[in-house]
This record gives structure tokens, C-alpha cells and sequence, in this order.
């Protein structure tokens, strides 16, 4: 149980967006390395809050603490403070589907209001991403399991400049292409067969593209990510900005 994840130069750079201060009273103020390492342990080994260990305290005063910072947006500073300047020589787009727990069901507003939607393998959520030339996260949208990869890619690209992108076949889209054409950007993206128009790729930069199916293996080492167990896209998308977090600054 004293496996915490955090180096003190991880935690030098998160603590000043950490919301209060070592000296203010109350759960928003107090021991936030020790919260930020119970959010991790949540995050890293999949259990549900009730099973929080006592040594990080409360589980019902960590889980609400947990949603402050939610609203605060907390998580997704961190992950912008801890992430290097990105290498966008190119960048990489690919999904992962990603199992829902019947813990994470039953949201109000039904499960497309919250990115879950029935597929092959059942109540699926799908994470689409957007990486960098080294296969750090970049951006990331949540899609219902049963929805095309090309439907998030829009918000992922817009306003990120980048010299080429690397996608599957999923991504063999017109609208894709044509946008890339506009920017100057390289198309990297593997071709269905029965496209009329072949476009020449380059083979050789193609096979970086395993450098964002590591990273999706990286991010399921995680287990609340490799099995949603969160009800909200918010919460499920804090935990994936931490768990991002992690992985690209070690």
C-alpha cells in the first residue's frame, strides 16, 4: 500500500494547480498529494471508492473532493502541466473501444448522453486520440462504441498544426484528405481497397503508427480506463487526462 505513484518532480510541477493550499482548512486545502495519490490508486487498480484503503482516508470525502476538482477542471491542467511541448512533426489519430461496467450505466439523460453505446462486445465507449511524432497524447474525444472513428476527428485537428497524419483505414475519408490537402499537411493514412482516386503514402513513415497502439496499451495498464467504471464522460475523461498525465512524463 505505500506504492505511490508520483516523483517529487511531478508533484513540483502539479501542486501550484491543485486547488487550495497545505494551510487551508478543509478537504480542498488538505494532504492534496496524498488525495492525487488515491485518485491514482483508483485509477490504477479499477476498484470502486468504497474500497478506497483508510490510509488516504475517507472514500465518500475523497470521492467528493475527486468531483471538485472535476468541475474545476483540475485534471486537465495537470495533464497540460506535466505534457512536454509536443513534437508535431506528424501526428496520429487511431481509437480503442474500451468495455463499460454495468457500474458505469445508468447515468441520467441514457448512455449516448454519455458516450456509451451498444456494439459487438456490448456497452462500449470509444476513446479516439490524437498524438504526437512520439506518441504522447495530445487531445482525445469520447465517442459511443458504435460510432465512426471520423465523427471526432474535427474537434481532435482543429487548430493543431502538424506536418503529416498517420491513420488507419478507418480514416480513409474524403473530408479528411481534402482538410489535410488545405494545410500543407503529408496524408499518412492507409487506403481502403475500393478507393477510386489512390493516394501515394509513405510506407516508411506509416510505421511509426505503432507508436499510438502503444500508447492506448500503456493507458489500459490503468484499469478504470481499460474498463469504464465511471457513470459521466467528465469523470472518465479526469481519470484518462491523469492517467495521461503519467504517462507522458515519465
Amino acid at each position: 500500500m505505500d506504492r505511490f505513484v508520483l516523483t517529487d518532480a511531478q508533484w513540483a510541477k502539479m501542486e501550484p494547480h491543485c486547488l487550495g493550499k497545505p494551510t487551508d482548512p478543509g478537504r480542498s486545502g488538505r494532504d492534496n498529494r496524498l488525495f492525487m495519490e488515491a485518485v491514482l490508486w483508483i485509477v490504477r487498480t479499477g476498484s470502486p471508492w468504497r474500497d478506497l484503503p483508510a490510509m488516504f482516508g475517507n472514500w465518500n470525502t475523497a470521492f467528493r473532493r475527486f468531483r471538485d476538482w472535476r468541475e474545476a477542471d483540475i485534471f486537465k491542467r495537470i495533464f497540460d502541466v506535466l505534457s512536454e511541448e509536443p513534437d508535431m512533426e506528424y501526428a496520429m489519430v487511431d481509437a480503442t473501444i474500451v468495455k463499460v461496467h454495468r457500474h458505469g450505466q445508468g447515468a441520467k439523460g441514457g448512455p449516448q448522453g454519455q458516450a456509451i453505446g451498444r456494439s459487438k462486445g456490448g456497452m462500449t465507449t470509444k476513446i479516439l486520440a490524437l498524438t504526437d511524432a512520439l506518441g504522447n497524447l495530445v487531445r482525445f474525444e469520447l465517442l459511443p462504441g458504435n460510432r465512426y472513428d471520423t465523427i471526432g476527428v474535427a474537434p481532435l485537428i482543429d487548430g493543431i498544426e502538424f506536418g503529416a497524419l498517420l491513420g488507419d483505414k478507418a480514416f480513409d475519408s474524403n473530408w479528411i484528405v481534402q482538410d489535410l490537402d488545405q494545410r500543407g499537411a503529408k496524408v499518412v493514412i492507409s487506403q481502403h481497397p475500393g478507393r477510386a482516386q489512390k493516394l501515394k503514402i509513405d510506407v516508411e513513415m506509416y510505421k511509426w503508427r505503432h507508436l499510438i497502439e502503444n500508447f492506448f496499451c500503456k493507458l489500459k495498464e490503468f484499469k478504470r480506463i481499460a474498463m469504464r467504471a465511471c457513470k459521466t464522460d467528465q469523470s472518465f475523461s479526469a481519470m484518462i487526462y491523469l492517467a495521461a498525465a503519467i504517462i507522458n512524463s515519465r
